[in-house]
């Protein structure tokens, strides 16, 4: 496999998060280099999200992917927002045409997919800890998916009534003693950074539900997934949820469709599992 040189004509594509991870950039720049796309990708991280923005509309960069905590933050700095992004007030994606930023959310459709293909039946209660912009991802798919009976667990009040209300659930601040069948995590605990250690659900509720499902990808193996695995419980993991949203991203950016082989390839490289 030869890696193209990079060029005046190179298009570049990129993320922002306030804690940037490897998974993007190492399966988008191998599907480029698998391709032979003339693309390369980097992460990065601002504390100046409207600067960064106007640099991604300035020098013409393609697309960028957008990570905690600018998913909603964003939505006033792009010119318009795609149906995806739109409904729920969150974008994960700008795409570059010309000058003209739209926002899409890709994450939406990956966890809508994978809650499909979980084989969870839709009346499964379930708990979702988070009230940011990819809790409203989730909580949009989790509804759309067919689930019905479920609790918003957020100490922003606001926030979590408004994704609670909006999306037919209930709410409360704290995890408290009364799990489900379902817990999913969506805020930044397991990360790796100040959060690495943290436990998303308290032990003895992972070890009553039947599955467990993290969107943190960074790292793989969260402290949460670790100790539903130890549990034996069925597992969403969170680069499940960032491989299918980072190939709706490649084909936003690129237009070319890569197929199931070369999307694995890709993810395996992604994981670090193969050179």
């Amino acid at each position: 496999m030869t890696k193209p040189m990079v060029g005046r004509d190179t298009k570049l594509c990129m993320s922002l998060a306030a804690r940037p991870g490897t998974f993007g950039s190492r399966f988008q720049n191998r599907l480029y280099e698998m391709l032979g796309l003339d693309f390369v990708y980097k992460a990065f991280t601002t504390t100046d999200l409207p600067a960064a923005v106007g640099g991604i509309r300035a020098l013409g960069i393609r697309g960028s992917a957008i990570s905690m905590p600018f998913k909603e933050a964003v939505i006033p700095l792009l010119d318009s927002l795609e149906a995806s992004a739109a409904a729920i007030d969150s974008v994960n994606t700008i795409v570059n045409d010309d000058g003209r930023l739209t926002g899409y959310n890709t994450d939406y459709s990956a966890v809508r997919t994978l809650l499909e293909d979980s084989g969870l039946a839709p009346d499964t209660p379930f708990l979702l800890r988070g009230s940011g912009g990819m809790a409203k991802a989730v909580a949009a798919a989790l509804r759309d998916a067919g689930f019905t009976t479920g609790t918003v667990v957020a100490r922003n009040a606001a926030a979590g009534r408004a994704i609670a209300d909006t999306y037919g659930f209930a709410w409360r601040a704290e995890t408290g003693d009364q799990g489900a069948p379902l817990l999913v995590n969506v805020t930044p605990l397991g990360m790796a950074g100040a959060d690495a250690d943290a436990l998303a659900f308290p032990q003895d509720m992972i070890a009553a539900c039947t599955a467990a499902f993290d969107v943190v990808a960074l790292p793989a193996e969260t402290p949460f997934l670790k100790a539903a695995a130890a549990a034996g419980k069925q597992r969403i993991t969170g680069t499940d949820v960032a491989q299918l949203q980072a190939l709706e991203q490649f084909v936003l950016y690129t237009g070319v469709t890569p197929t199931p082989d070369q999307v694995e390839a890709a993810a395996a490289f992604a994981r670090g599992e193969t050179d």
